[in-house]
């Protein structure tokens, strides 16, 4: 622990280095300017630049403990504020001492941790009094410094200037030149800062902006390397010439030597010959034309070569290093989490600790920016889903307070980003009932599903297990959410659970979001990109190993059957004729979100790196697409979304869903609210309403009890706080009455404490939403999902 807190000092001393260093530059510069300023407005607004560089260097040396600059930094800034109030004037002698002081912090920053002789202590003692001490100066006063005066010696022998010199009328001051400013003896002489700063503040969009065009670099490197491999075909094309010319070229100095000779085996006249002669030196000239052609275009395509070798090296240094600048610690993310996890855990009455683990591990700035959200959702469901409250951990035999731990590690070229609790699990009955309610499933197909089958069903937007709706959870979104950013970042998220023992997330992300290896695949005589990193394996196979269950075309792998989808198919494409041409067939095994499934495709051509465009704006959505890349040659490619895949292969193999009409389909849905203010029950009435809704009011839970027994309703939205009956009462009324209990109830309130929400879900109520958080978004979105 010591040393853990030894290195994170060190660190935050480095990170004071570099802040007190601008500060002090803000200060000197300042200064400089001031002096010679002559403008009231300027002259005003300099003060207060520095006067603010002042306060700021103070307390940040207060921050790290250096009281030796914080106690020098003080009497500084009420020299500072002195000039702001016009109590003190500009003038030489408080210039020279004010320059002094800046060298004396100069020089302590620069010694930072050292230990201080007692010489440096006086000198910082001096100088501090000195400061408390400042002259004043006068309106007016001439600006230009003033030669010393000596006085008498002191004990030491050494010459001494006077504390406050006399100041010199303007007429002196034209007729006697000025020295350079003396400096307090024991000073030691400035040191002249460095030429070029070690380090430097630049705006993170300017880093971003030249990673951009550091990234563009990657298509001049591709389309290099197409135009070497373009040169190098067109070189093998020279070989098949040399070989057909090699066979060849032996019959022409046959014909050659039989048409010198004049006859022979080759019959014609005179002047057949010589043209025949011609055209046999045409080619033997033809011959060693393209040779020469050859060596020169051989030499043109090596230099090529190694100029896009070159070209490569320093596209993939300059990436490389600018990705690294851009690469921020865990730590700048992770640094949110304890007061979201204290503030959570009150608010839901349970005792959680946090415990960090790998923060220093660096990622992408652009990743980290979009992984705030999803890392808020889940440590939201580990607190109010899976931790569960000190008296529950009691009676399980477990520590009152409950653990939620994330980690991050490494992972060959990606990173792992792990957030774990040791709560109660998540209970897939809970998840199986969400999903008949939702229509995904049946209640009988939901029974045959396997636990490794049904989790990934989690994080299928409207499934929640919790059994009430609040402004924190219970609208089956935040999972949803966190698949959602962490595939369109190109990663993956995973889960594993076990009652009573805790819930598991693990997402793997890339290091970078831009640039990436891709498998080139064709289809349909279309080109694609497949992300390396969601294709686990590219296969060849005879067709006849292609069988088909159940409806759906499945293959063998690892003696296993896997299902099997056509790339075009999935897409929406005509199949391409070369497909069918073959008895061999080209597949990719990918996966995602827990799934795993072999497309078919044409062919698959070749790996390589992958540089990701946007569709822009007005194509920010497009299924299965996730952008696009430029392939060396200049060509556009699709790269496509892998989950967004798997879904759309899993719902082309589907059976078509029957569709639900008639009488049910078309009655129009009601609603009970209930609400004895007549203001807030006509707001409520007019919403939902407007929201395509029959409604109809009442004014307590007793004249509400009435008309549920008389009318049928759909759902009922509740006050809580009303006469006669209240909104726990009547929701009490109404689960135990065997014709209403499956009804849904909401209750809308102002009573948002802790208590009263457990004793709406103890009551049975659905949700529970605080009047100070309303939203008609919200109550509308609660109703249609619980209807």
């Amino acid at each position: 622990m010591v040393n853990k807190d030894a290195e994170f000092l060190k660190r935050l001393l480095a990170t004071f280095r570099i802040e007190a260093d601008e500060h002090l530059k803000g200060i000197s510069s300042g200064l400089f300017e001031l002096e010679k300023c002559r403008d009231p407005e300027r002259e005003a607004q300099l003060v207060e630049t520095i006067f603010r560089e002042a306060h700021s260097l103070k307390g940040a040396a207060r921050a790290v403990n250096l009281t030796d600059v914080e106690s020098l930094c003080q009497p500084l800034e009420s020299v500072f504020s002195s000039l702001k109030k016009k109590e003190t004037h500009p003038c030489p002698e408080l210039f020279n001492l004010l320059q002094e002081a800046l060298d004396l912090l100069d020089r302590l920053l620069k010694t930072t941790g050292a230990e201080r002789s007692p010489k440096d202590k006086a000198l910082h003692e001096e100088m501090v009094r000195r400061l408390r001490t400042a002259p004043a100066g006068e309106r007016g006063q001439s600006r230009e410094p003033s030669p010393p005066v000596e006085t008498p010696a002191v004990e030491t022998g050494e010459t001494n200037w006077c504390e406050f010199p006399p100041v010199c009328s303007p007429e002196e001051k034209e007729e006697i030149p000025s020295p350079p400013p003396a400096r307090a003896p024991g000073y030691p002489p400035p040191q002249p800062p460095p030429v070029i700063a070690e380090t430097v503040r630049v705006s993170t969009a300017k880093l971003s902006s030249m990673l951009l065009k550091s990234e563009e670099m990657l298509s001049a490197k591709l389309a290099a390397w197409q135009r070497a491999l373009d040169l190098r075909s067109a070189n093998e094309a020279f070989g098949v010439w040399k070989k057909e010319w090699a066979r060849i070229h032996p019959l022409a100095q046959e014909l050659r030597s039989a048409a010198k000779q004049g006859g022979g085996r080759i019959n014609g006249d005179g002047e057949t010959l010589r043209l025949l002669g011609r055209v046999l030196d045409f080619m033997e000239w033809s011959g060693i034309f393209v040779k020469a052609l050859q060596e020169r275009y051989s030499a043109e395509a090596r230099s090529i070569e190694r100029d896009g070798r070159a070209l490569g090296g320093m596209v993939n240094s300059l990436l490389e290093d600018m990705k690294k600048v851009l690469m921020f610690p865990f730590s700048s993310l992770l640094e949110i989490l304890p007061k979201l996890v204290r503030d959570l855990s009150r608010d839901s009455g349970k005792e959680v600790d946090l415990v960090l683990r790998g923060e220093d591990i660096e990622i992408d700035r652009r990743i980290l920016e979009e992984m705030k959200d999803p890392l808020v959702h889940l440590i939201r469901n580990c607190i109010d889903h899976g931790i569960e409250t000190p008296a529950e951990r009691r009676r399980k035999n477990k520590p009152e307070r409950g653990t939620v731990t994330v980690s991050v590690a490494p992972r060959d070229d990606k990173v792992e980003l792990i957030v774990a609790d040791d709560g109660a699990g998540i209970s897939l009955a809970e998840v199986r009932s969400s999903l008949v309610k939702l229509g995904v499933f049946s209640g009988e197909k939901a029974e045959e599903l396997s636990e490794r089958e049904l989790l990934p069903y989690v994080f299928q937007s409207g499934v929640s297990t919790t059994r009430i709706i609040t402004e924190l959870s219970g609208r089956g979104l935040g999972l949803a959410i966190v698949r959602e950013k962490v595939e369109k970042l190109g990663g993956t998220v995973t889960l594993e659970t076990a009652p009573d023992a805790g819930t598991t997330f693990s997402i793997v992300l890339p290091l970078t979001v831009a640039t990436f290896r891709g498998i080139l695949v064709r289809a349909g005589g279309r080109d694609f990109v497949l992300p390396t990193m969601h294709v686990k394996r590219a296969v060849r196979l005879n067709k006849s190993e292609i069988k088909t269950v159940e409806n759906r075309e499945t293959i063998l792998m690892d003696k296993e059957p896997l299902s099997l989808a056509r790339l075009t198919a999935v897409l929406g494409l005509p199949s391409g004729k070369a497909a069918d041409s073959s008895d061999m067939a080209s597949a990719v095994v990918l996966t995602g979100s827990g799934a795993q499934i072999a497309f078919l495709v044409d062919e698959i051509l070749n790996e390589q790196e992958v540089l990701l465009k946007g569709l822009g704006r007005q194509l920010s959505r497009v299924r299965n697409v996730a952008g696009a890349t430029i392939l060396g040659s200049g060509k556009v490619v699709p790269i496509l979304n892998v989950p967004d895949l798997l879904k759309s292969a899993v719902r082309v193999a589907a059976p078509a869903a029957v569709e639900t009409g008639g009488e049910e389909a078309e009655r129009k849905r009601s609603v009970m609210v209930v609400e004895d203010s007549i203001t807030t029950r006509t707001l409520l009435q007019n919403i939902i309403e407007v929201a395509g809704f029959e409604v109809v009011t009442a004014v307590d839970g007793i004249d509400a009890l009435t008309k549920l027994r008389t009318f049928d309703f759909d759902i009922v939205v509740s006050d809580v706080d009303m006469p006669r009956m209240n909104g726990f009462e009547l929701t009490s009324k109404i689960r135990g009455d065997r014709k209403l209990e499956s009804l849904p109830v909401v209750l809308v309130t102002a009573l948002s404490s802790r208590e009263d929400r457990e004793r709406g879900i103890d009551v049975g109520a659905n949700a529970y939403i605080v009047k100070s958080s309303f939203d008609q978004g919200n109550l509308l979105e609660v109703i249609n999902r619980l209807v």
